[in-house]
């Protein structure tokens, strides 16, 4: 039976992090800012704390190939928890005289030091292996397709990751594959990980190198094959001992990320009405006014969570007509006001659906809603349309910012935006929703050829 991680040290890392964060959560806390508490009681209960709170939020859960931008997912996360839980304590203890100034600045401080901490390791490690070959780990791959060569390339290609591509299997003929031959030289060059092909192999030896990895400690991955259900981002779960893939895992479904968005949505929103709308709309209204006859806002119905109809609010920028209803706006509408081409040139008639937001039918973030007649239509016609109704629909969005805003003048429009739609339903994070929000203000400074 071959060694396991012989002479790497990276199982410490979790225990040490945990260590070093607990001692600058208790030692800002005693030392700096609560000088008045019971520092036993503060240590045992929020230590323990800290602890579940970092189990169940996978705070520690970071590997070799975790993007920074999910990092900084899990410490936004993790911040947020944990301040409800330092409030609940000055709340409980009110003898000690904790003030919500006070808990604010410990937690800002100590989740400046933990992220420092957090990515001064990441970011060291990268740095130990590319310069020293450290922290490393030999690889196989077993069977060779457009995916497998896809994945050696990304072994070679990046050496911060760790990873020491040794060799990749040909598996052309199942049959005449000699899993021996693959053996030994998984036990004679120390190789740690095996990535097999699912399409490459039968199903007796997918069994027999399931045996061989479990036999001699190593770390067993599969490659999704061909087939359309293996690509998508599955969830794992277990009903009693037995083993259910669920087709779609969306984080939004997940109580604490509902609670995340929607304060989001209610922050964000009360912030551009307040201090935007409330002197922009009697403007607005006024020119809107002076060149045209008919309300200020306008209201359509649309398709929003669970498919469910709400009013959609908007400034008015088209001259009143009956097929406002019916269709889009096109590149030189005639309908469109001189008024009507600057704001949605620059996406200020969508402003007043911050009020939809606020009101709970929409989010800041998400797919577009669309024309209730457009949506039966699509839905027919486009598959996997009907997914974006998951989740709320959003004033901004990851199709939107991506080249899929604006008119659907062929199928391949409406299919590009479900597509991201889609990936963004099964990868939503708080830091996605505010690079969205980013880069659609920079693109309405700039201006959009398709918003018109």
């Amino acid at each position: 039976m071959s060694t396991f991680k012989q002479g790497r040290y990276s199982g410490y890392l979790r225990p040490i992090s945990y260590l070093i964060d607990l001692f600058v959560v208790n030692g800002l806390a005693v030392l700096y800012f609560f000088r008045n508490i019971d520092p036993i009681l503060f240590v045992l209960v929020v230590s323990i704390a800290w602890i579940i709170l970092s189990i169940a939020s996978k705070f520690y859960e970071v590997y070799r190939y975790t993007r920074e931008v999910t990092i900084f997912s899990l410490v936004m996360r993790q911040m947020i928890l944990f301040t409800l839980i330092i409030f609940a304590f000055s709340g409980y203890h009110q003898e000690f005289n904790i003030a919500p100034k006070t808990v604010i600045n410990y937690v800002l401080a100590v989740f400046i030091l933990i992220t420092i901490f957090k990515f001064a390791v990441y970011y060291l490690l990268q740095k130990y292996r590319i310069s020293f070959g450290g922290n490393y780990r030999n690889t196989v791959i077993l069977g060779i397709n457009k995916k497998t060569l896809a994945l050696e390339n990304f072994f070679n290609t990046n050496p911060e990751y760790g990873y020491i591509h040794k060799k990749t299997f040909s598996f052309r003929d199942k049959k005449d594959v000699d899993l021996k031959l693959c053996f030994d030289y998984i036990k004679e060059n120390a190789i740690d990980e095996i990535y097999c092909s699912i399409s490459e192999l039968t199903n007796r030896q997918i069994m027999d190198i399931t045996d061989f990895a479990d036999n001699n400690l190593k770390i067993l991955k599969f490659l999704p094959d061909n087939k359309d259900i293996y690509s998508k981002k599955l969830k794992y779960e277990y009903y009693d001992y037995i083993p259910i893939l669920s087709l779609r895992n969306i984080p939004l479904e997940d109580s604490i990320n509902q609670i995340i968005k929607r304060g989001f949505d209610i922050l964000f929103s009360s912030l551009v009405i307040v201090f935007i709308l409330s002197w922009l709309t009697p403007l607005i209204a006024i020119l809107i006014k002076l060149e045209s006859k008919g309300p200020v806002f306008f209201k359509q119905s649309r398709n929003g969570f669970n498919y469910k109809e709400f009013d959609c609010y908007k400034f008015r920028s088209m001259m009143p007509n009956n097929e406002a209803h019916l269709y889009q706006a096109t590149r030189d509408d005639q309908r469109v006001t001189k008024v009507g081409k600057l704001l949605r040139k620059t996406s200020i008639d969508e402003l007043p659906q911050f009020f939809n937001v606020l009101f709970g039918d929409m989010s800041v973030v998400g797919p577009r809603p669309h024309m209730v007649s457009h949506t039966s239509m699509y839905a027919e016609r486009i598959d996997k349309f009907m997914v974006r109704h998951f989740v709320k629909p959003g004033i901004t969005g990851l199709a939107q910012i991506s080249g899929f805003r604006g008119e659907i003048e062929t199928d391949k429009d409406i299919i590009g935006r479900v597509k991201y739609d889609i990936f963004y339903i099964e990868n939503w994070s708080l830091l996605l929703d505010i690079r969205i929000i980013i880069k659609t203000f920079i693109s309405a400074i700039k201006g959009d050829e398709k918003a018109y």
